[in-house]
Protein backbone atom coordinates (compact mmCIF):
# COMPACT_ATOMS: atom_id res chain seq x y z
CA UNK A 1 0.00 0.00 0.00
CA UNK A 2 1.55 3.23 -0.56
CA UNK A 3 1.97 6.20 1.57
CA UNK A 4 -1.35 8.39 0.52
CA UNK A 5 -3.78 5.68 0.07
CA UNK A 6 -2.72 4.40 3.61
CA UNK A 7 -2.57 8.07 5.27
CA UNK A 8 -5.88 8.27 3.95
CA UNK A 9 -7.32 5.14 5.75
CA UNK A 10 -5.98 6.22 9.01
CA UNK A 11 -7.51 9.80 8.49
CA UNK A 12 -11.10 8.04 8.45
CA UNK A 13 -10.14 5.74 11.05
CA UNK A 14 -9.07 8.42 13.47
CA UNK A 15 -12.45 10.40 12.18
CA UNK A 16 -14.57 7.67 12.46
CA UNK A 17 -13.70 7.39 16.54
CA UNK A 18 -13.98 10.77 16.99
CA UNK A 19 -18.12 10.56 15.01
CA UNK A 20 -18.89 7.36 16.30
CA UNK A 21 -17.88 8.05 20.20
CA UNK A 22 -19.31 11.12 19.76
CA UNK A 23 -22.53 9.36 19.23
CA UNK A 24 -22.04 6.99 22.10
CA UNK A 25 -21.18 9.58 24.35
CA UNK A 26 -24.51 11.49 23.31
CA UNK A 27 -27.12 9.44 23.11
CA UNK A 28 -25.80 6.32 25.00
CA UNK A 29 -25.84 3.96 22.01
CA UNK A 30 -23.84 1.67 20.50
CA UNK A 31 -21.12 3.72 18.62
CA UNK A 32 -18.87 1.11 18.76
CA UNK A 33 -20.76 -1.32 16.44
CA UNK A 34 -20.39 1.23 13.85
CA UNK A 35 -16.84 2.06 14.35
CA UNK A 36 -15.62 -1.72 14.02
CA UNK A 37 -18.18 -1.98 11.07
CA UNK A 38 -16.64 1.11 9.41
CA UNK A 39 -13.04 -0.64 9.67
CA UNK A 40 -14.02 -3.75 7.54
CA UNK A 41 -15.39 -1.23 5.00
CA UNK A 42 -12.21 0.15 4.65
CA UNK A 43 -10.70 -3.25 4.15
CA UNK A 44 -8.98 -4.14 7.25
CA UNK A 45 -8.90 -7.51 8.00
CA UNK A 46 -9.92 -9.24 11.39
CA UNK A 47 -5.96 -9.52 12.47
CA UNK A 48 -5.83 -5.31 12.13
CA UNK A 49 -9.04 -4.07 13.02
CA UNK A 50 -10.16 -6.49 16.03
CA UNK A 51 -7.18 -5.72 18.78
CA UNK A 52 -7.24 -2.10 17.60
CA UNK A 53 -11.09 -2.13 17.82
CA UNK A 54 -10.66 -3.97 21.16
CA UNK A 55 -7.69 -1.47 23.22
CA UNK A 56 -9.84 1.22 22.11
CA UNK A 57 -13.02 -0.19 23.44
CA UNK A 58 -10.83 -0.67 26.47
CA UNK A 59 -10.12 2.88 27.15
CA UNK A 60 -13.65 3.97 26.20
CA UNK A 61 -15.76 1.21 28.48
CA UNK A 62 -13.13 1.33 31.38
CA UNK A 63 -13.93 5.35 32.42
CA UNK A 64 -17.94 3.66 32.08
CA UNK A 65 -16.79 0.73 34.53
CA UNK A 66 -14.61 2.81 37.01
CA UNK A 67 -17.63 5.51 36.86
CA UNK A 68 -20.66 2.83 38.20
CA UNK A 69 -18.23 0.41 39.80
CA UNK A 70 -20.55 0.48 42.77
CA UNK A 71 -23.84 -0.73 40.92
CA UNK A 72 -21.70 -3.88 39.32
CA UNK A 73 -23.25 -7.08 39.86
CA UNK A 74 -19.93 -9.08 40.63
CA UNK A 75 -21.43 -12.76 40.09
CA UNK A 76 -22.66 -11.73 36.80
CA UNK A 77 -18.91 -10.47 36.12
CA UNK A 78 -17.94 -14.27 37.02
CA UNK A 79 -20.17 -16.31 35.03
CA UNK A 80 -18.93 -13.85 32.05
CA UNK A 81 -15.86 -15.01 32.33
CA UNK A 82 -16.44 -18.67 33.10
CA UNK A 83 -17.35 -18.90 29.60
CA UNK A 84 -15.25 -16.61 28.08
CA UNK A 85 -11.63 -17.33 28.68
CA UNK A 86 -12.74 -20.71 27.62
CA UNK A 87 -13.98 -19.45 24.07
CA UNK A 88 -11.14 -17.74 23.53
CA UNK A 89 -8.73 -20.40 24.44
CA UNK A 90 -10.41 -22.19 21.58
CA UNK A 91 -10.89 -20.25 19.20
CA UNK A 92 -7.89 -17.59 19.38
CA UNK A 93 -5.86 -19.87 17.09
CA UNK A 94 -8.72 -19.09 14.01
CA UNK A 95 -8.93 -15.72 14.85
CA UNK A 96 -7.21 -14.64 11.56
CA UNK A 97 -7.80 -17.48 9.71
CA UNK A 98 -11.11 -16.32 8.56
CA UNK A 99 -12.20 -14.83 5.55
CA UNK A 100 -12.57 -11.43 5.61
CA UNK A 101 -15.91 -11.45 4.08
CA UNK A 102 -17.32 -14.20 5.66
CA UNK A 103 -16.89 -11.66 8.76
CA UNK A 104 -17.96 -8.90 6.71
CA UNK A 105 -21.31 -10.59 6.30
CA UNK A 106 -21.26 -12.02 10.33
CA UNK A 107 -20.88 -8.51 11.54
CA UNK A 108 -23.82 -7.37 9.11
CA UNK A 109 -26.11 -10.40 10.32
CA UNK A 110 -25.68 -9.37 13.76
CA UNK A 111 -26.35 -5.24 12.69
CA UNK A 112 -29.58 -6.56 10.94
CA UNK A 113 -31.09 -8.76 14.13
CA UNK A 114 -30.01 -6.08 16.55
CA UNK A 115 -32.33 -4.02 14.42
CA UNK A 116 -35.59 -6.40 15.24
CA UNK A 117 -37.77 -5.45 18.25
CA UNK A 118 -37.18 -6.76 20.88
CA UNK A 119 -39.58 -10.04 21.48
CA UNK A 120 -42.02 -9.70 24.26
CA UNK A 121 -41.75 -12.58 26.77
CA UNK A 122 -39.72 -13.94 29.66
CA UNK A 123 -36.34 -12.91 30.03
CA UNK A 124 -33.08 -15.61 30.14
CA UNK A 125 -31.91 -16.37 33.76
CA UNK A 126 -29.25 -14.25 35.06
CA UNK A 127 -26.61 -17.38 34.83
CA UNK A 128 -27.39 -18.93 31.65
CA UNK A 129 -27.84 -15.20 30.46
CA UNK A 130 -24.08 -14.27 31.25
CA UNK A 131 -22.95 -16.90 30.59
CA UNK A 132 -24.33 -17.05 27.30
CA UNK A 133 -23.09 -13.12 26.67
CA UNK A 134 -19.29 -14.67 27.51
CA UNK A 135 -19.69 -17.31 25.02
CA UNK A 136 -20.66 -14.95 22.39
CA UNK A 137 -18.36 -12.46 23.64
CA UNK A 138 -15.32 -15.18 22.87
CA UNK A 139 -16.30 -16.59 20.26
CA UNK A 140 -17.73 -13.90 17.31
CA UNK A 141 -16.55 -11.49 19.06
CA UNK A 142 -13.37 -12.76 17.90
CA UNK A 143 -14.02 -12.29 14.65
CA UNK A 144 -16.53 -9.71 14.51
CA UNK A 145 -14.86 -7.15 17.07
CA UNK A 146 -17.89 -5.84 18.59
CA UNK A 147 -20.99 -7.60 19.85
CA UNK A 148 -22.47 -5.23 22.64
CA UNK A 149 -25.65 -4.53 20.82
CA UNK A 150 -26.37 -8.30 20.84
CA UNK A 151 -24.80 -9.20 23.85
CA UNK A 152 -26.55 -6.06 25.43
CA UNK A 153 -30.34 -7.29 25.63
CA UNK A 154 -29.18 -10.16 27.83
CA UNK A 155 -28.09 -7.51 30.52
CA UNK A 156 -31.10 -5.70 30.57
CA UNK A 157 -32.64 -7.56 33.61
CA UNK A 158 -35.95 -6.28 34.94
CA UNK A 159 -35.14 -6.37 38.33
CA UNK A 160 -32.15 -4.32 37.95
CA UNK A 161 -31.53 -0.72 38.10
CA UNK A 162 -30.41 1.25 35.18
CA UNK A 163 -26.99 1.98 36.85
CA UNK A 164 -26.63 -1.68 37.39
CA UNK A 165 -27.09 -2.35 33.78
CA UNK A 166 -24.58 0.16 32.67
CA UNK A 167 -22.21 -0.86 34.75
CA UNK A 168 -22.38 -4.51 35.20
CA UNK A 169 -22.33 -4.17 30.88
CA UNK A 170 -19.40 -1.70 30.79
CA UNK A 171 -16.76 -3.85 33.13
CA UNK A 172 -17.67 -6.87 30.95
CA UNK A 173 -17.30 -5.18 27.74
CA UNK A 174 -13.58 -4.33 29.53
CA UNK A 175 -12.98 -8.13 30.21
CA UNK A 176 -14.17 -9.14 26.71
CA UNK A 177 -12.18 -6.44 24.88
CA UNK A 178 -9.27 -7.38 27.21
CA UNK A 179 -9.24 -11.03 25.91
CA UNK A 180 -9.19 -9.80 22.57
CA UNK A 181 -6.32 -7.83 23.11
CA UNK A 182 -4.42 -10.85 24.76
CA UNK A 183 -5.54 -13.57 22.24
CA UNK A 184 -4.39 -11.73 19.04
CA UNK A 185 -1.07 -10.87 21.29
CA UNK A 186 -0.79 -14.39 21.95
CA UNK A 187 -1.05 -15.06 18.03
CA UNK A 188 1.16 -12.89 16.81
CA UNK A 189 -0.92 -9.83 16.16
CA UNK A 190 -0.21 -7.68 19.31
CA UNK A 191 -1.70 -4.30 19.20
CA UNK A 192 1.36 -2.83 19.76
CA UNK A 193 1.90 -2.94 16.27
CA UNK A 194 -0.23 -0.32 15.11
CA UNK A 195 0.88 2.41 17.61
CA UNK A 196 0.95 4.89 14.92
CA UNK A 197 -3.43 3.83 14.66
CA UNK A 198 -3.99 3.37 18.27
CA UNK A 199 -2.37 6.61 19.87
CA UNK A 200 -4.26 8.97 17.71
CA UNK A 201 -7.35 6.77 17.82
CA UNK A 202 -7.66 7.08 21.62
CA UNK A 203 -7.24 11.25 21.55
CA UNK A 204 -10.50 11.16 19.15
CA UNK A 205 -12.25 8.77 21.36
CA UNK A 206 -11.70 10.37 24.58
CA UNK A 207 -12.37 13.77 22.54
CA UNK A 208 -15.14 12.35 20.61
CA UNK A 209 -16.78 11.02 24.11
CA UNK A 210 -16.37 14.54 25.44
CA UNK A 211 -18.02 16.04 23.15
CA UNK A 212 -21.28 13.75 22.97
CA UNK A 213 -21.66 14.51 26.75
CA UNK A 214 -21.90 18.03 25.90
CA UNK A 215 -24.34 17.92 23.28
CA UNK A 216 -26.02 15.40 25.36
CA UNK A 217 -29.73 16.08 25.52
CA UNK A 218 -29.96 19.04 23.11
CA UNK A 219 -31.10 16.63 20.12
CA UNK A 220 -34.21 14.26 21.10
CA UNK A 221 -33.23 11.27 22.13
CA UNK A 222 -35.57 9.18 19.19
CA UNK A 223 -33.98 11.84 16.66
CA UNK A 224 -30.78 10.12 17.68
CA UNK A 225 -32.08 6.43 17.63
CA UNK A 226 -33.57 7.20 14.25
CA UNK A 227 -30.02 8.34 12.86
CA UNK A 228 -28.15 5.59 14.77
CA UNK A 229 -30.29 2.91 13.45
CA UNK A 230 -30.06 4.39 9.83
CA UNK A 231 -26.30 4.73 10.46
CA UNK A 232 -26.28 0.70 10.70
CA UNK A 233 -28.76 0.07 8.08
CA UNK A 234 -26.74 1.81 5.82
CA UNK A 235 -23.11 -0.15 6.87
CA UNK A 236 -24.90 -3.68 7.29
CA UNK A 237 -25.58 -3.23 3.44
CA UNK A 238 -22.48 -2.00 2.14
CA UNK A 239 -20.59 -5.04 4.11
CA UNK A 240 -23.22 -7.09 2.48
CA UNK A 241 -22.35 -5.72 -0.59
CA UNK A 242 -18.53 -5.40 -0.53
CA UNK A 243 -18.21 -9.41 1.26
CA UNK A 244 -20.62 -10.58 -2.00
CA UNK A 245 -18.67 -8.75 -4.91
CA UNK A 246 -15.55 -9.85 -3.73
CA UNK A 247 -16.70 -13.26 -4.87
CA UNK A 248 -15.91 -14.15 -8.30
CA UNK A 249 -18.36 -16.46 -9.15
CA UNK A 250 -21.26 -13.22 -7.82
Amino acid sequence: MSLAPELAVDAAIVLAGFLTASLSGAAGLGGGTILIAVFYALGMNAAEAVPLFAAVQMVSNSARSIAYVRHVHWPAAGWFLLAAVPATVLVAPYAAALDTRLIQLLLAGLILFSLLPRAAGRTLAQRPAFMLAGLLNGSIGLFVGATGLVVGRLFLRPEWRRETTIGTLALTQVLGHGLRVLAYGVVGFSVLAQWQRLLPLCLAVIAGTVLGKHINGRISEAAFTRLFKLILLLLSLELIIDALGGWSWL
